[in-house]
C-alpha cells in the first residue's frame, strides 16, 4: 500500500477500546525513522493526547468558537480572507514532539449558522494532513462523524469492536452508512478488541459477512490496563506487552508496516 499522505482513521462504538488502538498504532509507527506522522483526535472527548503522553492547551473546537464570535461582533472584516486566518490559527496549536505531531478538534459551541466555516475546518485539516506521510485519526464514537462526511478524506477505515452485539451492530452501520452518504475508502478492516482465543473466530466471521477484511485481534493485556489505571502514556509501554505485539502485526497486515 503506498505509505505517502495515507490517512487513516479508527471507529467504533464507545467503550470498544478503539483511543487505545489509536495510541498503540501511533506508538509503533512513530518509531519508524523518516516518517511524519500526524494524529488527530477527533473524538470530543480528546482522550487520545492523554494516552499518549501530551498536554494540549487548546483544541481547534477552541480555535473554531473564537473565531465565530470575532466573525458575530464584527472583528472579521468582509474583506478578510476566512479560511488563511482559521488556518494560521489552527497551525499555531498544532503540538509537535520529538515522534509525532497532533491536533485535538475538542468541541464545538454556540448557536447560528456557520456552515461556510465548518467547511473551512474540514479542508484545512485536509491541507494540515498533506505535510504528514501518515496521518491517524481517532474519530467519534459511534456514526455522527460519517453522517456529518468527516471521514471524506479517509483512505483506510479501521473498525474496532469488542465482544459485544452493539460492538458487531455498530460496525455493520459504519460500513452501511459509509455507502448510504457515499464515502468511498480504499479498505475496510475489522478489528477485535479483548477476545479470547476462543473467540477470535466471531469478528473473523462477522468481517466476511460485512464483507470487509479482518485484521486481527489485540488481546486483553494487564500492561494496558495498569498504565491506564495510573494515567501513563501508553508510549510507555514495554515492548513485549501483548498488545503491542499484536497492533505491529494488525499494522504488518493492512499493509503500514514492512
Amino acid at each position: 500500500m503506498e505509505k505517502s499522505n495515507l490517512a487513516f482513521a479508527v471507529s467504533g462504538k464507545g467503550g470498544t477500546g478503539k483511543t487505545t488502538v489509536a495510541a498503540l498504532m501511533v506508538r509503533i509507527l512513530s518509531e519508524k525513522e523518516n516518517r511524519s506522522i500526524l494524529a488527530i483526535d477527533a473524538d470530543s472527548d480528546s482522550n487520545l493526547s492523554s494516552v499518549l503522553g501530551v498536554s494540549l492547551n487548546r483544541t481547534v473546537g477552541d480555535v473554531l468558537n473564537e473565531f465565530k464570535k470575532s466573525i458575530s461582533k464584527g472583528e472579521v472584516l468582509p474583506t478578510m480572507v476566512k479560511k488563511d486566518i482559521l488556518e494560521s490559527r489552527i497551525f499555531e496549536i498544532l503540538e509537535e514532539t520529538p515522534r509525532f505531531d497532533i491536533l485535538a478538534i475538542g468541541r464545538t459551541e454556540g448557536e447560528g449558522c456557520y456552515c461556510a466555516v465548518d467547511d473551512f475546518l474540514t479542508d484545512i485539516i485536509d491541507v494540515i494532513s498533506k505535510n504528514y506521510d501518515l496521518t491517524l485519526m481517532d474519530m467519534q464514537a459511534g456514526l455522527e462523524h460519517l453522517s456529518r462526511r468527516t471521514d471524506r478524506s479517509v483512505d483506510v477505515m479501521l473498525i474496532v469492536t469488542d465482544p459485544s452485539a452493539l460492538g458487531f451492530q455498530t460496525a455493520r452501520r459504519i460500513k452501511e452508512l459509509a455507502k448510504e452518504v457515499h464515502i468511498e475508502f480504499k479498505k475496510i478492516y475489522l478489528i477485535g478488541n479483548r477476545f479470547k482465543p476462543e473467540m477470535e473466530s466471531m469478528p473473523r466471521d462477522e468481517a466476511a459477512k460485512m464483507g470487509i477484511e479482518y485484521a486481527g485481534n489485540i488481546p486483553h493485556d494487564e500492561n494496558v490496563l495498569k498504565y491506564n489505571l495510573e494515567g501513563r502514556p501508553l508510549v510507555e509501554l514495554p515492548p513485549e506487552s501483548p498488545a503491542l505485539v499484536a497492533t505491529k502485526n494488525i499494522l504488518i497486515r493492512i499493509g503500514l508496516l514492512d
